[in-house]
């Protein structure tokens, strides 16, 4: 019986492990194409801050290409992905980028370690979109 517990277990922890998202097992392609939509307004196609609704803002949009070199040479995927589901900005008024939580959360759930072994189920598309702005990172 113990055998079988023991056996049970661990199935379960390689599940887990097979299904947490830690480097990028979302599709790229749709986070493109949801930058495209919701981001290339404002932060421009290659993610400089220079797109054509740019110009129109109070302050302008951050340049997504040196959030790496920002952070050490690390890409900061969980704060991204909280910046752009509005998670960090609930007490921030007059920020000028929308909540895109709501948008993003059509869609299956993907398990994403988000620091410290804690394990969050996070919508793949906002996965998806914060792997593409890693794509956008230039390097030194």
């Amino acid at each position: 019986m113990k055998a079988r517990k023991l056996s049970v277990g661990l199935g379960l922890v390689a599940l887990a492990t097979i299904l947490v998202v830690q480097g990028c097992a979302t599709p790229v392609s749709r986070g493109r194409g949801d930058f495209a939509d919701f981001c290339a307004g404002c932060h421009g196609a290659t993610g400089r801050g220079d797109g054509p609704a740019a110009a129109g803002l109070a302050s302008t949009p951050a340049d997504l290409t040196v959030l790496s070199a920002a952070n050490g040479g690390v890409f900061p995927r969980v704060r991204v992905m909280s910046v752009i589901d509005g998670y960090t900005r609930q007490d921030q008024h007059g920020s000028t980028m929308p909540v895109f939580g709501p948008l993003l959360e059509e869609g299956p759930l993907v398990l994403v370690e988000t620091g410290d072994g804690i394990v969050t189920p996070t919508p793949e598309r906002l996965v998806a979109l914060a792997d593409y702005v890693a794509t956008l990172q230039t390097t030194p």
